[in-house]
C-alpha cells in the first residue's frame, strides 16, 4: 500500500491503518480499474473513494440518493478543511449554478449529486467544462439494478456520463448489499470494462439475530426494552401512525423515545436526530426514512415491528446494531397473519396497469394538464387531497405513480425538500436598533449576517440548524425568535416545507398509449415475489439458523451455524432425535425451494436415513408445508 495513501488516512481522518478490503478497493481504483466494493453497514464505504479522490488530481463526481448523506458528509469533509460541495432537490436554480461554477473555477475536490441531476442539461454542460474529474463513485450501487431492491431508473444515467467525459474516468460503485445477481448486474449497467469486485464478509458475529413470535407486538417491545438496557435502541415500523404511536407507548411506560418519518421537517429530524444521538432519547421508533448515515456505536437492539419486504432491507436496517463490535440484537416481530399482510404487498406494489393508466389521467385532470401539455413542468401534489376526489387508496396511488416514475413519464418524488427562505425587511440601521425579543435576537440577527449575503436585497434559502450550531441556541429557539421578527414584519420568513410533487418528463399523451416495459413491470413483480417469499422463509423457518439464512442469500459460504440465535439456541435444548427430524425437514424443503413438483422417490438421494424421511414429510405434510399429489411432492408457496 503506497504511503501516500496512508499519509492521507492519517492526516484528514486521524487513522493509521485501514479496516477490512479498504485497502483493496482503493489500490484498485486509483490504478485506473472500474471497482465494486461490496461492504455491509459500517463496513466504512466514505474512504475508499474520499482518500483516493485526496490523491488525484481533478474533482471526485459522488451520485447518492440520500441527501442527509450528502449533507453530513459535506459538512465533515469541509471541517477537514476539504473543499466539498452537494447539489439536491429544494435548492434554488441560482445556487445550483453557483455551486457547479465553484466546482469548475475553485479547486473543490468533491462534488455529490442526486441521480437525477446527471440527464440535466445543465449539469452536462457544466461538466464539459470542469477541468478534470478524477473518479466517479456511485453509492448505493444496487439501485442501477433493476434486480435490486430499490431499483431507480435514474441510476441508469451514470454510464452516459462516462461518454460525456473526453477520457477515461475510473468508477467506483459502493453498496452494503447484494445478491451475486445484483452483483453482475451493476457492473453491467455502469459499463464496466472488466469485472472487479471486492466483498467484505456479510456476516457479524455480535450480532444475535431473533425471531419473537407474539399475540401483542407491544408489550413484546416493551419486554425486550426492559431487559436490554443498556445502550440505545430503533424500533422499525413501516407506518408514520405507528412510529408516534409507539413512541407515545414507550414513554407512558417510563422509556424515553420519539418518532422519526419522512413527513418531519429537516428541523424536527434535525432535532430528534441529535436527541437520540447525545442519548437524550433512548428509543428512536422510525420508518426506513431514518438510519442512511447513522454511525451510532451503542445501538443494542433494533427491532421490526413489521416485517419488511426484502432481505437486503432487513439486513441493512438490522446492521445499525452493534456498530462497536459489542453484543447485540435484531429482533423481529412476528404475529398471526403477518404473512398474510406480507403477500398482499405485490398487489398493493404492482396494481394493475389498467389502474396505473387510470391514475395517469386522473392525476393529469387534477392538475388541469391536457394532451400534449406540461412537458417539464413540476407541479406540488398533495396526495390526500387527490385521493378523496377520484376515490383512489393513497398505497395504491403512491405504487402507481412511482411505476409511472420508472416508465419515464413523470418523476414523482414523495417528499421534496424545500429550504427555509428568509429576507430581512428593514434597513440595517433600523435593525441593529431592534431588539424587543433580547440578546437572542439579537445573536441570531448578527449570526443571519454573517453568514447570509444579500439578505436586504433577496430572499435567500437559510438553515435553521446551521443557524442554531453558529450561535448555540436550540433550533426550536431559532425557530421561535424567526417567528416572532416575521410578526413584527422585521423579516419575510417561509420555514422550510416538505410537499410532494410531479414533473412531467414528457408532454402528457393519451391515456392508451401508457405502457410499461417488462422491466418496469413483470419482471420487477417476479422479482418482488421472491424477495418476500425468502423474507417469509427467513421469518418462519424454524430449523435453520438465522445468520446462515441471510449469508446464504448473499452467496456467501457458510461453515457453520452462528451458534447465538433463536434456531440455534433452541437447537441445543434438543434431543439428539429432535435435532435430527429438524435437519431431515430443512433437507427436504432446501430440495423442494424451486417450488416445482418432484417425485417422491428422488428424496431417496438425499442423506436421511428413511424412517426419518418418512416421518419428517408426514409431519410436513400435516403441517401443509409441502404438497403430495400421487407420486410427486412440492413445497407449499
Amino acid at each position: 500500500m503506497s504511503n501516500t495513501y496512508l499519509d492521507i488516512l492519517r492526516q484528514y481522518w486521524g487513522y493509521d491503518s485501514f479496516r477490512g478490503i479498504q485497502e483493496e478497493i482503493i489500490t484498485s481504483v486509483c490504478e485506473g480499474h472500474d471497482t465494486l466494493g461490496l461492504m455491509p453497514t459500517g463496513g466504512g464505504k466514505s474512504i475508499c473513494f474520499q482518500v483516493p479522490a485526496m490523491s488525484m488530481d481533478g474533482i471526485c463526481i459522488v451520485v447518492t440518493p440520500l441527501i442527509a448523506l450528502m449533507k453530513d458528509q459535506v459538512t465533515q469533509l469541509r471541517a477537514r478543511g476539504i473543499k466539498a460541495a452537494a447539489v439536491y432537490s429544494g435548492m434554488t436554480h441560482d445556487e445550483i449554478i453557483y455551486t457547479f461554477d465553484n466546482c469548475i473555477l475553485g479547486d473543490y475536490k468533491f462534488l455529490y449529486l442526486s441521480p437525477e441531476r446527471l440527464a440535466t442539461e445543465l449539469f452536462l454542460q457544466k461538466l464539459i467544462r470542469m477541468r478534470k474529474v478524477c473518479m466517479i463513485t456511485v453509492d448505493e450501487a444496487h439501485c442501477v439494478s433493476q434486480w435490486g431492491y430499490d431499483f431507480r431508473p435514474s441510476y441508469l444515467e451514470i454510464a452516459k456520463i462516462r461518454h460525456v467525459i473526453p477520457y477515461h474516468v475510473p468508477v467506483l460503485a459502493l453498496t452494503a448489499t447484494a445478491t451475486p445477481e445484483v452483483v453482475k448486474d451493476i457492473q453491467d449497467k455502469l459499463e464496466f470494462a472488466e469485472y472487479r469486485a471486492f466483498s467484505m464478509s456479510f456476516e457479524r458475529k455480535n450480532l444475535i439475530y431473533v425471531v419473537r413470535h407474539t399475540t401483542n407486538k407491544a408489550d413484546e417491545i416493551l419486554r425486550i426494552l426492559n431487559g436490554v438496557t443498556q445502550g440505545s435502541a430503533i424500533v422499525y415500523t413501516r407506518s408514520r401512525r405507528m412510529t408516534t404511536e409507539i413512541a407515545r407507548f414507550l414513554l407512558d411506560n417510563g422509556i424515553t423515545a420519539d418518532s422519526y418519518h419522512a413527513g418531519l421537517t429537516s428541523a424536527e429530524k434535525d432535532i430528534r436526530q441529535v436527541n437520540w444521538t447525545k442519548g437524550r432519547n433512548r428509543v428512536m421508533v422510525a420508518t426506513n426514512a431514518f438510519g442512511m448515515g447513522i454511525d451510532k456505536p451503542d445501538v443494542r437492539v433494533v427491532i421490526h415491528y413489521n416485517i419488511p419486504d426484502s432481505m437486503e432491507a432487513y439486513f441493512q436496517e438490522a446492521g445499525r446494531a452493534g456498530r462497536d463490535g459489542q453484543a447485540s440484537y435484531a429482533v423481529l416481530l412476528v404475529e398471526k397473519g403477518d404473512k398474510m399482510t406480507l403477500t398482499r404487498r405485490v398487489p398493493e406494489t404492482f396494481p394493475e396497469i389498467d389502474y396505473v393508466r387510470q391514475t395517469y389521467e386522473n392525476v393529469s385532470c387534477f392538475l388541469q394538464v391536457g394532451v400534449g401539455e406540461a412537458e417539464g413542468r413540476t407541479f406540488d401534489f398533495h396526495i390526500e387531497k387527490f385521493c378523496p376526489v377520484f376515490h383512489q387508496f393513497p398505497v395504491h396511488t403512491d405504487s402507481a405513480l412511482r411505476l409511472l416514475n420508472n416508465a419515464g413519464y413523470i418523476e414523482y418524488h414523495e417528499n421534496q425538500d424545500f429550504r427555509s427562505l428568509l429576507k430581512i425587511l428593514v434597513r440595517k440601521e433600523t435593525l441593529y436598533r431592534l431588539n424587543d425579543n433580547g440578546q437572542d435576537q439579537d445573536t441570531v440577527t448578527q449570526a443571519i449576517l454573517r453568514m447570509y449575503t444579500g439578505v436586504f436585497a433577496d430572499t435567500v434559502p437559510i438553515e435553521e440548524v446551521m443557524i442554531a450550531h453558529y450561535t448555540g441556541l436550540t433550533v426550536e429557539r431559532v425557530y421561535a425568535i424567526l417567528k416572532t421578527m416575521r410578526q413584527n414584519r422585521i423579516i419575510e420568513y417561509i420555514p422550510h416545507r416538505s410537499v410532494p410533487t410531479i414533473t412531467f418528463t414528457r408532454p402528457r399523451v393519451d391515456t392508451e398509449r401508457i405502457f410499461l416495459p417488462p422491466s418496469v413491470y413483470q419482471d420487477r413483480i417476479a422479482d418482488y415475489k421472491k424477495r418476500i417469499a425468502k423474507m417469509i422463509e427467513y421469518a418462519y423457518s424454524d430449523d435453520t439458523c438465522r445468520s446462515r439464512l441471510l449469508l446464504e442469500y448473499f452467496g456467501e459460504n457458510v461453515a457453520e451455524d452462528c451458534g447465538q440465535c433463536d434456531v440455534c439456541l433452541h437447537r441445543k435444548h434438543m434431543s439428539d432425535d429432535e435435532r435430527k427430524a429438524m435437519d431431515a425437514r430443512h433437507a427436504i424443503r432446501k430440495y423442494l425451494a424451486d417450488g416445482e413438483l418432484h417425485p417422491l422417490e428422488s428424496l431417496t438421494t438425499l442423506d436421511i436415513p428413511s424412517d426419518q424421511l418418512h416421518a419428517a414429510l408426514r409431519l410436513m405434510a400435516d403441517e401443509e408445508e409441502v404438497v403430495v399429489d400421487g407420486s410427486e411432492v412440492r413445497i407449499k408457496s
